[in-house]
């Protein structure tokens, strides 16, 4: 599979995708030690901030929704892939 640039298509809404977000960083447990983790999987939810909410003018109205804290806007995903089938 290839990798799919957010300028060139966006996922099916709802759609649990795997997210290429450069620079992007995971803080691991008590420790807070700091791991590089470009690689996440994410939900596309289309159309997430309504008309006239500040976010939607700042970010745009698509969000990546994660699990716990992982969630990220528009801007921080460049790529993504669908997931590859269980075994």
């Amino acid at each position: 599979m290839d990798w799919i640039s957010v300028q060139e298509r966006l996922p099916d809404h709802l759609s649990k995708v795997l997210c290429y977000l450069p620079g992007n960083i995971q803080y691991i447990g008590k420790t807070n030690e700091i791991r590089p983790e470009p690689l996440v999987i994410l939900r596309f939810v289309a159309d997430f901030f309504g008309e006239g909410d500040d976010k939607r003018e700042k970010h745009g109205p698509h969000f990546w929704a994660g699990e716990g804290l992982s969630n990220h806007y528009m801007a921080d995903v460049t790529h993504w892939m669908p997931l590859p089938e269980a075994p």
